[in-house]
């Protein structure tokens, strides 16, 4: 105990593990029996808890508990009057060993018991806050600095669990958001958000601050009514496109604290069974504020917060994925280590959804398993089954996409060698008989992962399984035909919420890959590609114009401020 210094206990609490590591060494300083009672996670801390057994001299006043334990375990036998064995003593701390061990293992290893066991979009708290992440990397000191004796004095601070509140906001009031339960079904509740009537009044002068095309309109609609949605998602728009990064992060994190404070109290983050209709305009506002929020925190340097608000969007409608996040999961999933996920997510998922039939998954999964086939602390056979799986299921994508593999060796400036520059199966020819929608979808995944090719251990493995898929297509194997022929069938044009996906993206590759009827019509921020099936619960009063009467100079008027009225 003198080994554990004063900042550290000023810093954070001890955990449960450490109290109960702390009671074991108490017990050894008592002469108890302590024959492989140090669980897997103690084994963690090896260091510490040697140096504490060493030194029993130096804690007096510790060894007098286990005492009284020992006494009350006698007063036991003999008040039943029966002695215990000696072998009935050992199975007792045999089977305490084995709930000790258990217990660390679940803790340890949470890609083991638990993670197999909870369902697939499962969302843990923790993890939805991105200081836990900076922490792991930089540790509390750094991340924190001098905020905690600050953030102890605050008082009457809502807690949430998507952003923690800043002292720079507005004092929150209520906005006239709520959020109603809809319907139950099969375990799966729905619910949605509804705007009073105060609420739409704001929403309708927003309508008109955004037809005015002037930013300041909104900034001035945002100093009366600072937790409007819409407001501050469109506005941080126009912030990250004057470079203003912070700020345009602090209107999202303001976004979500306000619709946070709305939830019903039934409305579960974590349980992925609430769920919300996109189709309906006010639950919109909540889909959209994720995602940023999301691609903020990927940008920061967060992956594993980012693929936690990912889960978060999926499970609200994981049936129709509005915002078509399993184009990113992916990446974040590779980003942050978390292979097992991805890998899991495509065995439970592919007899139903097709994954193999989206290029990111169909070379995301076999990068995954490759990884995980150079992970030394596995088992022989745990290692041999992912290489083959990963050579399999990269031959089956390139064979699948060939399109996509000269683009990914030129995002990481690889020259490809002789046989395959000069091969018809990956050249010029694969990119541009691809059907448009492939085109987006492709273009999309070699934007945003080419990085994670770049491993020249990686681009060896991709080197050897090229040249595979090489000789499988010399010898005309009809796997080969079959791929081309389910190309031309498939992806003739890409559902709306791929386009709203590429749009909220923002990657030049995709976004250039666009119809022009996707990219000739307006693009709202608070709202881009509205679903075609909207359910609308309330519409904004028409305007009173009269066009016919005005004279030449009002229209020119009108011309330069849309809200001019002559009147």
């Amino acid at each position: 105990f003198a080994q554990i210094t004063a900042e550290e206990s000023e810093d954070e609490p001890p955990s449960r593990e450490e109290g109960t590591d702390a009671r074991l060494s108490e017990w050894d300083a008592a002469g108890g029996k302590n024959e492989g009672a140090v669980t897997e996670e103690a084994e963690g801390d090896g260091q510490r808890e040697g140096e504490e057994a060493e030194q029993p001299d130096q804690t007096p006043v510790l060894s007098n508990k286990p005492r009284k334990k020992k006494k009350k375990r006698k007063t036991k036998k003999t008040s039943a009057g029966e002695t215990l064995e000696d072998n009935d003593l050992e199975d007792i701390e045999s089977l305490l060993e084995k709930i000790e061990d258990t217990n660390g293992l679940s803790q340890q290893t949470q890609s083991g018991i638990i993670a197999d066991s909870r369902p697939l979009l499962y969302v843990e708290h923790r993890n939805l806050n991105p200081e836990n992440e900076l922490k792991r990397y930089f540790g509390a000191r750094a991340v924190l600095g001098d905020q905690r004796p600050r953030q102890r004095q605050r008082q009457y601070v809502r807690s949430t669990w998507l952003t923690a509140p800043k002292n720079t906001w507005p004092r929150y009031s209520k906005t006239g958001i709520a959020m109603q339960l809809v319907d139950t079904r099969r375990g799966v509740q729905y619910f949605t958000f509804e705007h009073h009537r105060e609420y739409q009044q704001v929403q309708f002068k927003f309508l008109d601050a955004v037809e005015s095309m002037d930013p300041n309109n909104i900034v001035l609609l945002l100093q009366m009514n600072p937790y409007h949605v819409d407001s501050l998602l469109q506005l941080s728009d126009v912030c990250r496109m004057q470079e203003d990064q912070e700020m345009a992060r602090d209107l999202i994190e303001r976004a979500l604290y306000s619709l946070e404070c709305a939830f019903h109290p039934v409305f579960s983050l974590t349980s992925g069974t609430c769920r919300l209709d996109y189709r309906r305009p006010e639950n919109r506002a909540f889909f959209l504020a994720l995602f940023k929020h999301l691609m903020f925190l990927e940008k920061r340097g967060c992956p594993r917060t980012a693929l936690e608000f990912c889960k978060l969007i999926l499970s609200l409608d994981p049936e129709n994925d509005p915002l078509c996040v399993l184009l990113l999961i992916d990446f974040l999933s590779l980003r942050a280590r978390e292979y097992t996920f991805l890998t899991r997510m495509f065995q439970e998922w592919e007899s139903h959804r097709n994954l193999s039939q989206l290029p990111n998954f169909a070379f995301s999964v076999p990068l995954a398993y490759f990884f995980l086939s150079q992970q030394e602390e596995r088992s022989e056979l745990e290692l041999s089954q992912a290489r083959e799986r990963a050579a399999r299921l990269i031959q089956l994508a390139l064979i699948m996409f060939p399109s996509v593999l000269m683009p990914l060796l030129d995002h990481c400036s690889v020259q490809p060698d002789a046989r395959v520059a000069s091969h018809s199966f990956f050249g010029l020819n694969a990119q541009i008989s691809q059907p448009p929608a492939l085109n987006q979808l492709t273009s999309l995944y070699v934007g945003r992962t080419h990085s994670l090719w770049k491993d020249p251990a990686v681009m060896a493995w991709l080197e050897t399984n090229v040249h595979e898929v090489l000789r499988m297509v010399d010898a005309r194997d009809p796997l080969v035909e079959e791929s081309e022929h389910k190309r031309k069938m498939r992806y003739q044009s890409a559902p709306r919420n791929i386009y709203r996906h590429v749009i909220l993206s923002e990657m030049k590759e995709a976004t250039a890959a666009l119809p022009l009827e996707v990219t000739s019509q307006p693009v709202m921020g608070f709202d881009p590609l509205p679903p075609l099936d909207s359910i609308v619960s309330y519409t904004r009063p028409e305007r009173t114009n009269h066009p016919s009467n005005e004279s030449t100079l009002s229209l020119f008027f009108r011309s330069l401020l849309p809200n001019f009225n002559l009147q």
